[in-house]
């Protein structure tokens, strides 16, 4: 039996204590049920704390399913490795359609107005836009609520339709390359590279909490970025720190980053 203390100690010190806490709860359960406990959507930082727990049981194992075949926001299932069925992730698939001759609707769009419904976060999986307007994957129980509740976003008028995992398009995403030079490696000065702000902003961006870096709130802006580290800037998309190439001969760091637009 995993040791439970000694694991919310371990994630104390990165303050995942009470998403760890929640995450314990479902393996034990399965473990003493020996069947399977299900999650709310994880990101991915939230997905690695669950992995962490998984390795701590002998008899559970871990399995995630994000309705979308390269999705960013998953379900984690702890699975009794002496359950032999498949486990139910709860998921349901909506398209949502509107007129894109006068409406231009955004991610934050999308999710600001499933928010607005009185939904919460975790309960939304990834957003793709399609020509239609946008799939998205939700918490089945929430079916009936969305479909009577989720009829507008932003000002555009939107029809809703449950549809089948079967019809899900692959995620797209356009990436463009950046190369840049920094004074230092800090947050402030990479994520102002990659985002195309100036520095201050980007410093006071980061102070209002609007900016996360490996999908954790960023604590402050003098915090160091490492190659790997992937940043995110609200309402913006993500910047991933491809490539730390060395200094220049002026004493600046030439850097290589992608941006998901």
């Amino acid at each position: 039996m995993a040791d439970r203390e000694k694991i919310l100690r371990y994630f104390k010190v990165g303050c995942d204590e009470q998403l760890a806490a929640k995450l314990l709860d479902l393996a034990e359960g399965a473990n003493k049920s020996r069947k399977f406990r299900v999650s709310e959507f994880l990101d991915p930082h939230a997905y690695n704390v669950a992995e962490i727990i998984a390795a701590n049981f002998d008899n559970v194992k871990l399995e995630a399913d994000g309705g979308f075949a390269n999705a960013e926001r998953v379900k984690v299932a702890y699975v009794a490795e002496d359950f032999y069925g498949q486990p139910d992730f709860g998921m349901a698939f909506f398209l949502a359609a509107w007129d894109k001759r006068y409406y231009d609707l955004s991610h934050r769009d999308i999710l600001g107005a499933f928010m607005g419904t009185g939904c919460k976060r975790e309960a939304l999986g990834d957003i793709v836009f399609v020509p239609e307007g946008a799939q998205f994957v939700v918490e089945r129980t929430l079916v009936n609520y969305l479909t009577g509740n989720l009829t507008q976003i932003g000002a555009a008028p939107v029809t809703l339709k449950e549809i089948t995992r079967e019809e899900l398009l692959q995620k797209e995403e356009k990436v463009k390359i950046i190369n840049a030079t920094v004074s230092d490696l800090r947050l402030d000065a990479v994520a102002a590279a990659g985002y195309g702000v100036s520095r201050s902003r980007m410093a006071d961006e980061i102070k209002g909490l609007n900016v996360k870096i490996n999908w954790q709130e960023a604590k402050k802006a003098a915090q160091p970025v490492k190659e790997g580290d992937v940043l995110s800037f609200r309402g913006r998309g993500r910047v991933e720190v491809a490539e730390i190439r060395g200094t220049t001969k002026k004493g600046r760091i030439s850097i290589t980053l992608k941006r998901y637009i």
